[in-house]
């Protein structure tokens, strides 16, 4: 048997979270009965392991893609300050002219 339309998963990732700022939102209310309020916070506890497994799906195919073209990038950490994160892009290296040997400098 299908599962009622407001407890069916959303496809997208993005309509997941607007579900859940929903659901946040109902329970904020303060107007839900003791047992809506547990329905409610079960759903709401629901789509977020919902959404954390597919953001952890996106993540692996990340990596995964990364490591196919042989890009290793160091995983994200917010704690770490942007200069340890990653470094600074490389400037390409500029042709050498043949009249570039005139200059002194």
């Amino acid at each position: 048997m299908a599962k009622p339309q407001d407890e069916q998963t959303p496809e997208r990732y993005e309509e997941l979270v607007k579900r859940l700022d929903q659901v946040v939102a109902r329970l904020e209310s303060g107007e839900l009965s003791l047992e809506d309020s547990l329905k409610a916070f079960e759903e709401g506890v629901n789509l977020v392991r919902q959404g954390e497994a597919r953001l952890g799906e996106a993540e692996k195919r990340v990596e995964l893609l990364l490591s196919q073209v042989g890009d290793e990038r160091t995983p994200f950490d917010p704690e770490r300050p942007r200069s340890e994160a990653s470094p600074e892009p490389r400037k390409p290296a500029r042709a050498k002219a043949e009249d570039d040997e005139d200059v002194p400098f």
